[in-house]
């Protein structure tokens, strides 16, 4: 009786605001993909590409050009994006740090999609257990949004290279944030990502080894299949569709899948968690244990939480004090007893 009231209330939740998410055309635009290239109108031009780029050492790198130019005040940190966008707001990057009188520990946040507002609530349970917490908005989020925009869809959308610019934005942001927080003197760095900002997070952890926790909430390896799947992308499908089959889908965006990483994320000196919920409608479970299992083969061994909600309870009590207590006590574990356990 619980969980099918659960199972609706996660239903009425899912349906705040589709009526903003309407059907858009299908693009490709390589050139916002891969920059440097010749725009190109070939679908499998694009997928080859795209394959190309997961073994391509530099498309998650820092680039040659980086600004290292930030500015922190009243507990905000502000830097200009390591990619230039034609949407002038998502060209800064907006960063709220909460300190917690300790430069031992620090844990970056990246957020879901559509997020509108930052985790104020975990930002000060964990800075009073002595971890400083980083909250980053992510492309054409929170401070960073498209003016006249209802939801943030230039980040995840039909145009295929968008997404992954947004995405590799997202990364090398989030790079860029570490970065600064290493020069500062900050000991440990974890990273967090919650559903979409997961895939950011696990694919910061894969490439920058100064990371030595990840945390991912609501995930999965293949964001082509979470599109394709998923209950908050219904859209985004009815969209693409009529132009591409999912095995293309998955070829398009295969920088943008973790389990193309699966192999970086079982590196040394890196240990995961990874929580899921069972009745998850958006990110469905059978994804994310396939990504687990993809994880196991690589040699990693995540710390995994299953919780028997949907999506969107993941919020709600007693879920979310479980997700917190047991987030809270892989931060705190070193990562010989986490590798150990």
């Amino acid at each position: 009786m619980f969980h099918r009231w659960l199972d609706r209330w996660d239903e009425r939740r899912a349906q705040r605001g589709e009526e903003a998410k309407k059907p858009t055309d299908f693009i490709l635009e390589a050139g916002r993909a891969f920059p440097g290239l010749e725009e190109i109108n070939s679908l499998e031009r694009f997928c080859v590409l795209a394959e190309h780029a997961v073994s391509d050492p530099n498309f998650y790198a820092r680039p040659v050009r980086s600004e290292e130019r930030h500015e922190m005040r009243d507990g905000w940190l502000k830097f200009p994006s390591e990619i230039t966008t034609d949407v002038d707001k998502n060209n800064t990057v907006w960063v709220k740090i909460t300190e917690s009188g300790s430069r031992d520990r620090v844990l970056v946040i990246f957020h879901h999609w559509n997020a509108s507002s930052r985790n104020r609530q975990i930002a000060g349970f964990f800075s009073r257990c002595g971890i400083t917490v980083a909250e980053i908005a992510m492309p054409y989020h929170l401070e960073r949004g498209r003016p006249g925009a209802l939801y943030a869809d230039y980040m995840l959308s039909s145009n295929l290279g968008r997404t992954i610019q947004s995405l590799r934005q997202a990364v090398l942001d989030g790079r860029k944030l570490i970065r600064w927080l290493r020069a500062q003197g900050y000991g440990e760095i974890s990273v967090l990502g919650m559903s979409l900002g997961s895939w950011v997070a696990g694919l910061i952890a894969a490439h920058d080894k100064t990371v030595s926790k990840a945390s991912l909430f609501l995930t999965a390896g293949s964001l082509a299949d979470m599109v394709w799947t998923g209950r908050a992308t219904r859209s985004i499908r009815e969209s693409i569709e009529p132009a591409i089959s999912l095995t293309d889908l998955r070829k398009a965006w295969s920088p943008l899948n973790l389990e193309n990483f699966a192999n970086d994320l079982a590196r040394p000196g890196l240990v995961l968690q990874v929580v899921f919920a069972t009745r998850d409608k958006v990110v469905l479970p059978e994804l994310t244990k396939r990504f687990i299992e993809k994880l196991h083969r690589e040699g990693a061994t995540p710390d995994v939480v299953e919780l028997n909600c949907g999506h969107y309870s993941l919020a709600m009590p007693p879920y979310i004090f479980l997700a917190g207590w047991s987030l809270k006590r892989f931060l705190s574990r070193s990562n010989a007893q986490l590798s150990a356990t």
